[in-house]
């Protein structure tokens, strides 16, 4: 099954061309995999598509996460593309609002304006494109 990333490319996003590119790449490893997988496994799968199409990325990249200006903890975020996507991935059946949330969160702590948070534990693919809109 291929799919035309075209077709989901709105261009009110920011980075919408790459959004759509990684979406492909997501759909490309669920229609592979499908559901059930351990989410590890679907990022790996991931990483494989990404690399051929030559999006660049750096895999499981730990930042630092400030409150004041005081250092409160680190986390490790699924992807960085092309220094300017983060994505986080879920392997679980439903996408509930805490992990958009959760999503969101982590726009605003690493000051990153868009964000991908893409489940592969359900029997569809199920992405959200996430906006710091606090980031000026």
């Amino acid at each position: 099954m291929s799919y035309d990333h075209s077709k989901s490319i709105n261009r009110t996003y920011k980075y919408s061309d790459l959004t759509s590119e990684i979406i492909a790449c997501a759909m490309k490893v669920h229609s592979n995999l499908g559901n059930g997988f351990p989410e590890v496994f679907y990022q790996r799968a991931l990483a494989i598509e990404m690399s051929k199409c030559n999006l660049s990325f750096k895999r499981e990249m730990e930042m630092s996460v400030y409150y004041n200006d005081h250092l409160i903890g680190k986390r490790r975020v699924d992807f960085f593309v092309e220094d300017k996507i983060m994505v986080e991935l879920k392997a679980v059946i439903q996408l509930e609002d805490a992990h958009l949330s959760q999503a969101i969160n982590y726009l605003e702590a690493y000051n990153m304006q868009v964000g991908l948070l893409i489940n592969f534990g359900n029997s569809s693919l199920q992405f959200k494109r996430v906006q710091n809109i606090k980031r000026k």
